[in-house]
């Protein structure tokens, strides 16, 4: 306390003993035994009361030493179980965390690291990724602005993460004691496969593989890719000191429609280590895409035969040619081409009332626009009967899907009747029509969607010659047709708005996250936050069923199923109240990626050190380790003087102090009749 807090206490004694015998002891002639207690007791509260007003405070000061702190962190990732070299890592761990010289000079605190970064000692390795990323992201938080040494327990290969060699503080030494047999051993490897994760029925799929070898000797090996017992392709791979890496493409066939799982297999006649790293699984969903397309027509033209040629150059596609009054149903078609329109077209219109097809409507100068005008409302016509040559003009803005500019200023006009053509709502123009030089602003070729049945005009007759023209520029009919196909693939998508909609991957990896998503909307196609969505998991093999419930986030409903076995796998996701569900199939295809490596990755261990300022050092050098830690006058431990204020009296009991006091004081009173 201060001379001047002092000199305040005394002044309250003096304040409260002058009040206290003012009010009792004043002028009054029996001092009795009861007048000076309530004297004593009066004196109490008042000086109390003025010490709470003064609230003197105590200062004291400690010395305290702050050590630097050592974080261990242990790579407790199943790799290093794989590379034998997990008890090494506990007899390195221990012997560092009981060092009682390093304990003394250092504040230590041990870590573990596979998929996440926590603070612990109970190791497994069992840890399904390698994310050392997580290390320099997690020791930045926890000692911000701290200057201290890191100890990394690792083989050093990393599955997951960003690249962690430059993610540490460099202004912070990092000191990798490297786990596992560094001896280089032969070693072929399928390092990454790229393909598509769908293909279309009867198509072939290209697939990508790069092949890694790790030896002195020059091998030939022998790529395959199988399914089942059936080899699908195969190739000689050589390698050799100089050649290490090797990338092979084939070509697959999709025969067979749905979720077709293929092994991609890399073998040598030299036995190796690690043969896990020699096989990969992988996945692909063929889709049949397979659209039969009628197109009606009254009349005799070339058109219609383009538009066959070009539709069928896709095999997935089917035209058939009809006559309007050759319709009696529509129920086997996806696609409804209406050629010229005219009246002779009622009974196909009333058909598709309830099949509600997508149709494809071309106008021309044999149209009946009149009957147009009463069958549908995308747009009005007011046309004369006067035929006019209307040239393309491409939008480049046009995003309803992507499509080239195949030419089209270039192409023949087509012919139409004259007029204006008025939109009636929402119309994408993907080609806007000229007269000669002359803008008309008015559409050629446009796509409207209405209550979620689309339709697509073409206002023009002689579209064939645009096919020619696209022959003579680049010797083949390719590019009109993917034109065409564009169109079809548009109409032949079916995008009715659902309930409950469910996102999922057909097949996954082993180790790999597994989140099914899915969002659910009342009958107003709002998202419904208050749905209860939930999840029956069946193993189609086992017939073991897991249950969970979905999740609210951010507008979406999601699950987490890691840790689910590799296998082939059913569910049901179902809203509780409305009983809408959705279910699905997905695969889990074997692979463990932290079997993937034969040897530690010194030289990224060996990378960060020397970015750091620090050491490497192998399992038989960490007394050496030890040393450096110890000797290293950086790390000296900072001596810091503690200034603590603290007030002399709680000033909630000095309160309660006072009210007693007053209290008793009261009932004394009372009790002597002195009130």
């Amino acid at each position: 306390m201060t001379t001047s807090t002092i000199l305040l206490i005394i002044l309250s004694l003096v304040i409260a003993g002058c009040l206290s015998f003012f009010q009792y002891l004043f002028k009054v002639k029996n001092k009795s035994k009861l007048i000076l207690f309530l004297t004593f007791l009066r004196f109490l509260a008042f000086f109390l009361l003025l010490l709470l007003l003064i609230n003197p405070i105590i200062t004291t000061n400690k010395l305290e030493i702050v050590k630097t702190p050592l974080p261990i962190v242990v790579d407790n990732s199943s790799s290093v179980a794989f590379l034998n070299a997990d008890k090494k890592a506990v007899e390195l761990f221990r012997e560092l965390i009981s060092n009682k010289e390093i304990q003394d000079k250092f504040e230590v605190q041990s870590y573990l690291l596979d998929s996440d970064f926590r603070q612990s000692d109970s190791l497994n390795f069992k840890g399904s990724q390698t994310n050392l990323d997580l290390v320099a992201k997690n020791l930045k938080s926890i000692y911000k602005n701290a200057f201290y040494p890191t100890v990394i327990i690792s083989d050093g290969n990393q599955t997951s993460g960003e690249d962690y060699v430059y993610s540490f503080n460099e202004n912070n030494k990092v000191y990798p004691l490297i786990l596992g047999d560094t001896t280089k051993v032969l070693d072929l490897k399928i390092n990454q496969l790229n393909v598509n994760k769908y293909a279309f029925l009867k198509n072939k799929f290209p697939v990508e593989v790069f092949l890694q070898y790790s030896g002195s000797k020059s091998v030939v090996a022998s790529f395959s890719i199988t399914q089942g017992n059936e080899v699908l392709g195969k190739q000689s791979v050589q390698f050799s000191q100089s050649q290490k890496t090797a990338v092979v493409n084939m070509l697959l066939p999709a025969n067979k429609v749905g979720l077709q799982v293929y092994k991609a297999k890399i073998t040598s006649s030299v036995s190796e280590k690690n043969s896990f790293n020699n096989i990969k699984n992988f996945a692909v969903e063929v889709i049949d895409q397979k659209k039969n397309v009628a197109i009606v027509s009254a009349v005799n033209h070339p058109d219609v035969a383009v538009f066959k040629r070009a539709i069928e150059s896709n095999l997935q596609h089917k035209v058939v040619l009809v006559k309007p009054n050759e319709i009696n149903s529509l129920q086997d078609y996806n696609v409804l081409i209406l050629y010229q329109p005219t009246a002779a077209f009622k009974s196909v219109f009333e058909t598709n009332v309830k099949a509600n097809l997508n149709t494809f409507i071309v106008t021309g100068t044999s149209t009946d626009f009149s009957f147009l005008n009463q069958v549908q409302n995308n747009f009005v016509f007011k046309m004369s009967r006067q035929e006019e040559d209307f040239l393309a003009n491409f939008d480049s803005q046009f995003d309803l899907f992507a499509i080239d500019n195949i030419g089209f200023e270039k192409f023949p006009p087509l012919q139409n009747d004259f007029g204006t053509i008025v939109p009636n709502g929402e119309v994408s123009v993907m080609l806007y029509s000229k007269i000669r030089d002359i803008e008309t602003k008015s559409p050629l070729l446009a796509f409207a969607e209405q209550q979620g049945k689309r339709s697509v005009y073409l206002f023009g007759e002689n579209s064939w010659k645009w096919s020619l023209q696209s022959h003579v520029d680049t010797k083949s009919f390719e590019q009109y047709d993917v034109f065409v196909n564009k169109i079809i693939q548009y109409l032949a998508s079916n995008n009715a708005k659902k309930s409950l909609v469910v996102n999922h991957e057909s097949f996954y990896n082993s180790g790999e996250s597994l989140e099914i998503t899915a969002q659910y909307f009342n009958k107003n196609f709002d998202f419904d936050e208050k749905a209860h969505l939930s999840i029956a998991v069946t193993n189609s093999k086992t017939k073991q069923v897991k249950n969970y419930n979905l999740l609210k986030g951010n507008n979406i409903y999601k699950v987490n199923l890691d840790g689910l076995a590799a296998g082939s796998y059913n569910f049901l996701v179902k809203e509780l109240k409305s009983k809408e569900s959705y279910s699905g199939h997905f695969e889990i295809l074997e692979f463990d990626i932290e079997k993937q490596f034969v040897n530690p990755d010194v030289q990224k261990l060996k990378q960060l050190a020397s970015q750091t300022k620090g050491s490497v050092f192998y399992p038989n050098q960490v007394s050496d380790l030890i040393k450096i830690l110890l000797e290293n006058d950086e790390f000296k431990a900072v001596q810091k003087d503690v200034i603590t204020k603290s007030p002399l009296i709680d000033w909630k009991w000095l309160l309660v102090v006072i009210v007693l006091l007053l209290s008793a004081e009261w009932f004394v009173r009372k009790y002597n009749g002195m009130l």
